[in-house]
């Protein structure tokens, strides 16, 4: 009989977080093995635009995870640059009336003080920026700290610059636990991986995968669809996105709700976003969300009304009720580490994330205060 395969860490997941899990823990030392039951990028990574973004969050715990990923993200660049698209184009938040321009200015003022760069346009500065947008737009917020990349291309490289075995198509079937509960290993359906430490970076999977360690994490898939036009020429700039796309992100409703978020990539195509909503895993086709989709994008931009949209795709977030993601070790399973949950924003920090979780691995102070992303902040569930 073959020995079981070993290793310092598991990392149960191939997406951006899972990538950076691998590259930050293999840089520190570990001997990583990432296991993911589809391809690399084959959730939500493989469904997301590629935002790296600091302007659509408050100060806070998110912001200083946003603000340390994105020094990470700029360093990543200069190794890996062209190959995974990495563009630092920034963010233009565009209010669409003056009252919603105070609005925008005071929520920057406080972005300001915990270290973003946010800058107030109006009038012909604003079309100076973008001169497609709409007449008459009161101004915006310019964040030249945003920036973008192509994340099934990024996951791919960081997961091959780690040096980690990568085991796709596997599948997690259970946590393996010592009589006192530690974690030695995980059990596929193919073989057994024996390890003191496993992190659940399984994205919306996520609280499958703490159930099988013994524990809870309220991890719930949101639906988001977006549409992609034909190739153009590069007419939009910057990441555009209206100032409600704010408070969309914030909110706990499960209904359908819609905010125009436009965006050029280097291939052409524009992509237009953002929806959300709790449907479950339900990958059903939405005409009421992409027609949202397509009026609030052209609203924001009138030529967008001539182009044709070629296809549109869904993606599940994984939202968590307070917005948060869960990051670091799990104090109910010694060896289970976290880091899943990030919603929408889990592509841009994923490197922080991943970062972070390499520290804790390794016995090091973390350079971010993990209290608020403790894993087990939330009430027990009832079984």
């Amino acid at each position: 009989m073959s020995q079981p395969l070993t290793c310092d860490v598991v990392i149960v997941g191939a997406g951006m977080t899972g990538a950076a899990c691998a590259l930050y823990a293999s840089r520190a030392g570990l001997d990583v093995i990432v296991v993911d039951r589809g391809p690399v990028a084959g959730g939500t990574t493989g469904a997301g635009e590629g935002n790296l973004l600091v302007s659509d969050k408050e100060p806070g715990p998110e912001l200083d995870l946003a603000l340390l990923s994105n020094r990470l993200w700029s360093e990543l660049a200069q190794e890996f640059g062209e190959a995974i698209e990495y563009e630092a184009k920034g963010g233009v938040v565009v209010a669409t009336s003056p009252g919603g321009l105070v609005a925008l200015e005071d929520f920057a003022a406080g972005q300001r003080a915990a270290g973003v760069t946010a800058t107030t346009v109006a009038g012909t500065e604003l079309y100076e920026l973008e001169p497609q947008l709409a007449p008459g737009l009161p101004g915006a917020v310019h964040y030249p700290q945003d920036s973008q990349v192509m994340p099934a291309l990024a996951a791919a490289h960081l997961v091959r610059a780690s040096g980690a075995r990568l085991f796709t198509g596997r599948t997690v079937t259970g946590v393996l636990r010592t009589t006192d509960g530690q974690v030695w290993g995980v059990r596929t359906d193919k073989d057994d991986i024996h390890t003191p430490a496993v992190v659940n970076a399984a994205g919306t999977w996520g609280a499958e995968l703490a159930a099988l360690a013994g524990t809870s994490l309220p991890v719930l898939p949101r639906r988001g669809f977006v549409l992609v036009t034909e190739p153009l020429p590069r007419m939009v700039h910057h990441k555009v996105y209206a100032a409600d796309y704010v408070a969309d992100v914030a909110s706990d409703s499960a209904e359908l709700q819609t905010s125009p978020v436009v965006e050029g990539t280097a291939a052409g195509p524009v992509l237009i976003g953002a929806s959300r909503e709790r449907v479950g895993f339900d990958r059903s086709f939405s005409l009421p969300a992409l027609r949202a989709l397509a009026a609030g994008a052209t609203r924001l931009f009138p030529f967008l009304a001539d182009v044709r949209a070629i296809r549109s795709y869904a993606g599940f977030r994984p939202y968590m009720p307070d917005h948060l993601p869960a990051i670091g070790p799990d104090p109910r399973v010694p060896g289970l580490f976290h880091a899943c949950g990030h919603e929408g924003a889990g592509i841009g920090l994923a490197t922080g994330t991943g970062h972070l979780i390499a520290q804790t691995l390794t016995a090091k102070t973390p350079d971010l205060d993990l209290a608020p992303f403790r894993p087990d902040r939330f009430p027990e569930e009832t079984p």
